[in-house]
């Protein structure tokens, strides 16, 4: 079945997937085919379309989207979509379609994600995580004048996929460590996965009692990812949901564990042959996922499917270690897409890229001032995390530059704060699209600077070796970091503080 209608005049259109707001805003000149009836990417996807003339598209089941000359074309299979045209701003269509089909369920989400950046051990330690360097990477944060805050220890500190507990070579004394981090004013994180190493005694027991993914033959499904081949939990199932508890209640309660990173989960991952214990499809359980997920104050998620709504802290996939769209330059547009469609609790990746090769001490890939601008941009959202240590890759000039980023970061904690409590109660993005605070002053393409809140406009470098930038400056007075007040409605060329991205407040 299909649906088609016109674009208005300078209609821009946000949402959909994530993973490729960079190619955002949509509108009459665009030629793209969007296929929302499975989430084909590694990051966040929603069934929710919505323009800066105050439309929304929304479709319980998803969709396919085609923008063609002037016209958008949504065929479907399922359910019907809505399409809303009762709104006439970004901000108006986005409030209302956030009550109505995503209402929010964010107040239970951990504040420490957000009152100092994050720290995660998988570029330093990779598949080596070990008691004795966690400690060592804990210690050296502080030493060298971070602050502490939430650590993730990636994956590698379980026997086996499935075995949720730490191995006794690599982490003697568990729950010693995390006593440890702890005193040190750590919040601590596992990394952990919907997969069940299989041959294992956890596998024999999950697949005796059929906690497990099945195919049409009532054999455990086993899936290709990009550690190997696992069994699949089958999150639609109770029991699986009780031993999956089980599990994580011995971390939290007898190790002191305050969270995971809840990895994979993603759609491509399941098939739609297989066979579970109430009818799910690859989205599902995806989305079964990241609901699970939910329930802990301390979480992370990369990949999730209609997932807006529910208190989850969500990551931009793993970035490359580029200037292009594929690195440094999806960072804002991305992170605003994640914003406009109910997900505005984000992190811009680890800072520098989440490839561990480039970082490497014989690397030739290093580029300093990309790490520093990644930085720059990831200060002043919602959250900063660290993984490739700042004090080994960088210059100490660089690193200098590193600490400024979270010192301003710092300067900014009570507006931050008050905005994630904001967004806690109404699901509305703490990063915002310059359209959504400023509507009908032609700033709906304006992609590489954001909005934090209503009051603070955010304008990072972001080219290799540039010292200044342009500026698209909204109707009023803003002042600069420099101390100079400008007329708004007109672009200016602006240069940062050292150390710093441009920043504007709004003045009254």
């Amino acid at each position: 079945m299909n649906i088609t209608f016109d674009l208005l005049t300078n209609e821009r259109w946000y949402g959909g997937y994530c993973h490729y707001g960079w190619a955002q805003p949509l509108g009459e000149e665009s030629e793209s085919d969007i296929n929302m009836e499975i989430n084909t990417t590694v990051n966040q996807a929603m069934p929710f379309m919505v323009s800066t003339k105050g439309r929304y598209i929304w479709c319980e089941d998803g969709f396919q989207l085609h923008f063609k000359k002037g016209t958008l074309s949504i065929d479907y299979h399922k359910s019907e979509p809505i399409i809303s045209a009762q709104h006439a701003t970004l901000q108006e269509a986005y409030i209302d379609a956030r009550a109505k089909h995503f209402p929010f369920k964010g107040d239970s989400i951990g504040m420490n994600l957000f009152t100092a950046p994050q720290y995660n051990t998988w570029i330093e330690l990779t598949f080596y995580q070990n008691q004795k360097d966690v400690m060592k990477y804990a210690a050296d944060i502080t030493g060298h004048g971070l602050p502490s805050g939430v650590l993730m220890i990636d994956d590698g500190w379980s026997d086996y996929y499935g075995k949720w507990s730490f191995n006794k070579e690599k982490f003697p004394d568990a729950k010693q460590m995390i006593d440890d981090l702890h005193t040190q004013g750590f919040k601590v994180m596992a990394w952990i996965c919907p997969f069940i190493t299989p041959d294992t005694t956890e596998f024999r027991y999950l697949r005796d009692h059929h906690l497990l993914i099945e195919t049409k033959d009532n054999d455990p499904y086993i899936c290709k990812w990009w550690n190997g081949y696992s069994a699949v939990l089958d999150m639609s199932n109770p029991a699986t949901i009780e031993w999956l508890d089980q599990q994580l209640s011995i971390l939290m309660n007898e190790y002191g564990v305050d969270g995971f990173k809840f990895d994979a989960g993603d759609s491509i991952f399941y098939s739609n042959e297989m066979v579970t214990y109430s009818p799910t499809d690859p989205n599902t359980q995806s989305r079964l996922w990241a609901e699970y997920g939910s329930k802990y104050e301390y979480n992370e998620f990369r990949v999730t499917w209609k997932a807006a709504g529910l208190p989850l802290m969500q990551r931009l996939a793993d970035k490359n270690h580029s200037w292009d769209e594929h690195g440094i330059q999806s960072l804002i547009p991305n992170t605003l897409v994640q914003g406009i469609t109910g997900h505005p609790f984000v992190c811009t990746d680890m800072i520098g890229g989440g490839e561990y090769l480039n970082f490497h001490q014989n690397s030739q890939n290093l580029d300093e001032e990309l790490f520093v601008r990644h930085a720059q941009i990831a200060c002043l959202l919602p959250t900063m995390q660290f993984s490739a240590a700042p004090w080994r890759v960088l210059s100490p000039d660089n690193f200098e530059l590193i600490k400024k980023s979270v010192e301003l970061r710092n300067e900014y904690m009570p507006l931050i704060l008050q905005l994630v409590d904001h967004a806690r109660l109404t699901g509305e993005p703490i990063a915002r699209l310059m359209d959504y605070v400023f509507p009908n002053q032609n700033l709906e393409n304006i992609t590489d600077q954001f909005m934090l809140g209503d009051q603070v406009l955010v304008a990072p470098i972001l080219l290799k070796g540039a010292v200044d930038r342009f500026v698209k400056l909204p109707k009023g007075t803003w002042k600069d970091r420099h101390g100079l007040l400008w007329d708004g409605g007109v672009t200016v060329t602006l240069a940062p503080l050292v150390g710093e991205p441009i920043v504007l407040e709004l003045q009254a």
